[in-house]
């Protein structure tokens, strides 16, 4: 009987999730790409006053996850919104990629 209890019910995918892929990766910016069979995002990390940055991570998905990936992402956005309020979107200001010091010491 306790055999049964960590198997999976048919059509259910037991997932695991180690420490290191728990712990997640930051990223301020997303870079998208596609073409006629799969969508490209790049996860970066940019970070003021650094002239350069590295791709964080990379996400491979067929259009087709694609799609309900951006569904997914707006049904949890409109929960998020409903629970806390508005996000803001500052997109209108733009941050330029290379930001941080200007001034001269």
């Amino acid at each position: 009987m306790a055999d049964n209890k960590n198997k999976p019910k048919q059509g259910q995918i037991n997932i695991e999730l180690d420490e290191k892929v728990a712990e997640g990766t930051y990223s301020n910016l997303a870079i998208i790409n596609h073409s006629v069979s799969e969508f490209v995002l790049d996860f970066v990390s940019i970070m003021p006053g650094t002239p350069k940055s590295k791709v964080k991570s990379r996400i491979i998905l067929t259009p087709q996850h694609a799609k309900r990936l951006v569904k997914a992402l707006g049904d949890n956005v409109q929960r998020f919104e409903q629970a806390h309020g508005t996000i803001k979107d500052y997109e209108k200001t733009p941050m330029p990629i290379n930001f941080g010091p200007t001034g001269q010491a």
